[in-house]
């Protein structure tokens, strides 16, 4: 027992990707999420019609909310799509109405906050209701599919594909491979297509079955939702390959999960980016999975087409391109041996 005790401790302490993985990366993760669900700067931008009681709208404007007042026949769907305003608030029979342009849990609590104080300060009334422009679900599992499939999609091929490139090289067949005069352009991209492959699969098995048989709702196409999740697909295909470039064994590409993965869930779109503390949301701009499931989102739950979705397109194939580059390059040594 001694003898096996003292060789775990020795291996453990050798090891400084594992020592990492059990005391920095949950310190990190910690800390992300602390900065993540902290307090907020976020101000909500309300509108108010002109029915709302003069009283509750002057206790609105004391407290920390824009408050914008709207004529009766102003175009509010409008406001909402450019963002010019985060919901309007006007009154019906017995309780007040929030629209919003969809389902937002950190917005829907600033504005549930300050609408209801002033209410219970002007007239003591409490009775509020929410409808949305976008994203009148009826569960859970429909408001935040997109995230599932994007993420899922990303995660299972990161791995898939890392853990296929260590063992091409543990098993010395990249070794054999690179004695060749073949290209190191024609294996990386021998590699991406191989995986890409069996991923653009797993990805429309994923979207049908989501749809057909869990039943989620698509508002948009779904051939497009195909098409965002292959290409979000071969960028995890690239990804997990790059990864492998800093591991020696496949135990090694599953402790970069906390750091390459983890990490982009909190940035899928769960919460909004500008909402986001200390200017975070910026992070999202490196992140696969953000573009990805942006996409996802405004397909499933929008039903916009292609002219909105393109440019999260554009920068997934610029990443795939980029992260095939890099492992093109890193291919040299391994001819070099």
């Amino acid at each position: 027992m001694k003898g096996v005790f003292l060789r775990v401790i020795r291996q453990m302490a050798n090891d400084k990707r594992s020592l990492a993985l059990i005391f920095i990366a949950p310190l990190m993760i910690l800390t992300l999420l602390f900065l993540l669900l902290g307090d907020s700067p976020y101000v909500p931008k309300l509108a108010v019609s002109s029915s709302m009681p003069s009283q509750a709208v002057t206790r609105l404007e004391e407290q920390d909310v824009t408050v914008t007042h709207l004529a009766a026949d102003a175009d509010v769907e409008t406001l909402l799509k450019n963002g010019d305003i985060d919901a309007y608030l006007s009154m019906a029979p017995g309780s007040a109405d929030i629209k919003m342009l969809e389902p937002d849990s950190v917005k829907m609590g600033k504005i549930t906050t300050a609408v209801k104080n002033a209410l219970e300060t002007s007239s003591g009334q409490q009775g509020l209701s929410f409808s949305y422009i976008y994203g009148e679900v009826t569960s859970t599992f429909d408001s935040l599919g997109y995230v599932l499939l994007g993420v899922m999609a990303f995660f299972v091929v990161f791995i898939l594909s890392g853990v296929s490139f260590i063992r091409e090289r543990t098993t010395g067949t990249m070794e054999r491979l690179m004695l060749t005069p073949v290209k190191r352009l024609s294996v990386a991209a021998g590699y991406t297509a191989g995986f890409g492959v069996f991923a653009a699969m797993q990805s429309a098995v994923l979207v049908l079955y989501a749809q057909s048989v869990l039943g989620l709702h698509f508002s948009g196409s779904v051939l497009l939702a195909v098409l965002i999740m292959v290409l979000l697909a071969f960028t995890a295909v690239a990804t997990g390959t790059f990864i492998s470039i800093f591991a020696n064994n496949e135990f090694q590409v599953v402790q970069f999960i906390p750091v390459i993965i983890i990490p982009q869930i909190f940035f899928s779109g769960m919460i909004p980016i500008d909402t986001l503390p200390y200017h975070l949301g910026i992070l999202s701009y490196v992140m696969p999975v953000y573009y990805g499931c942006t996409a996802l989102k405004a397909v499933l739950l929008k039903g916009e087409g292609i002219t909105a979705v393109w440019p999260y397109l554009l920068v997934l194939v610029g990443l795939l391109l980029l992260l095939s580059l890099i492992n093109t390059l890193a291919l040299k040594k391994y001819r070099s041996i």
